[in-house]
């Protein structure tokens, strides 16, 4: 779409503030490639070697590091004002992006063991409508899909008869 003759980033994720990494990370990784700076993050820097450097090798680093400025900033600019500040520190977007996994995909895996632990402790009750717990269930197993984890439906199914309520069996 265009705007006032400018593109329009609609696309931009919300402000990371600490929570579902995951999901941040891959909407930033597509908002970065509409930017044309998806590169940076997943590819290395070119390489200068030897006293005879070409200029297209010159010309690709120069390129390189203003992308890398801009992908850094706008990384940075995604993040709630509480993590900019612990994150600014940060020179290249490699720097920053493998600090950011490295404290926030750790704390993905335990949102993993969470959403296991409600799936295994959740028991439906004769008290509550049968429809919304079920409900209520599928909205785990979303979970667990949407961590990547994988259930064949035939175990879902089964397990929604297993924890189905006393009156029920």
């Amino acid at each position: 779409m265009e705007q006032s003759g400018k593109n329009s980033h609609s696309e931009k994720p919300q402000k990371f503030k600490g929570e579902d990494f995951k999901r941040w990370q891959q909407k930033m990784l597509f908002y970065l490639t509409t930017l044309n700076l998806a590169n940076v993050v997943t590819k290395t820097v070119p390489k200068a070697e030897g006293d005879n450097i070409p200029a297209e090798t010159l010309n690709a680093i120069s390129a390189w590091q203003h992308n890398d400025f801009l992908c850094r900033n706008y990384i940075l600019n995604a993040l709630d004002d509480s993590l900019y500040d612990v994150y600014a520190v940060f020179t290249t977007t490699k720097e920053l992006c493998e600090s950011l996994e490295k404290k926030y995909k750790t704390e993905d895996a335990g949102s993993k063991n969470f959403v296991v632990g409600k799936f295994l402790e959740f028991k439906m009750m004769d008290s509550k409508p049968i429809v919304n717990q079920v409900e209520d269930l599928q909205k785990i197993i979303h979970d667990i899909l949407a961590e990547g984890m994988k259930i064949s439906y035939s175990f879902q199914v089964a397990s929604i008869i297993e924890k189905l309520p006393p009156s029920w069996k």
